[in-house]
């Protein structure tokens, strides 16, 4: 069974409780609950994480090299920032799929450019949580679990 990680940067434990106009009121518990299911379908075994901790997001993704296939990223407030994440990233061999909740194209200027993104195989924006599962779906087809 192929292993994908699934990181999720600052913030993001306040979900459904935080800006729920941009967010949405599913919780993050919500989501991995729905993560763990579509992995079970698709034949994914799903590590789900969250940190507020950009060093904690950054040894994750290096113990990924070790035991992940695949890595889906919600770097949060970090997607702007972190060029160590992007570093991380980079030493990386398995697929990565960037994701975020809302469409960072269309919110404040700052939040245009993303680091993650130079090294993302795929980026899915502005989906709300369905985005997860459309990032699941593409490691599954990329990663031949289907």
């Amino acid at each position: 069974m192929k292993k994908i990680l699934i990181v999720n940067g600052p913030n993001l434990n306040l979900l459904g409780t935080r800006e729920t106009a941009i967010y949405g009121e599913l919780t993050l518990a919500d989501i991995e609950n729905n993560c763990q299911k579509l992995g079970q379908e698709l034949k994914l075994e799903i590590e789900f994480l969250q940190s507020n901790y950009e060093g904690q997001l950054v040894d994750w993704i290096q113990q990924a090299r070790n035991d992940a296939d695949g890595i889906i990223i919600n770097p949060a407030a970090y997607t702007h920032t972190s060029i160590a994440i992007l570093d991380a990233l980079k030493a990386y061999d398995g697929l990565v799929a960037e994701v975020h909740l809302s469409d960072i194209k269309q919110r404040e200027s700052f939040r245009h450019h993303s680091y993650v993104s130079l090294r993302a195989d795929k980026v899915i924006c502005g989906l709300g949580a369905e985005g997860y599962e459309v990032a699941m779906r593409y490691m599954a087809e990329q990663l031949g679990s289907l």
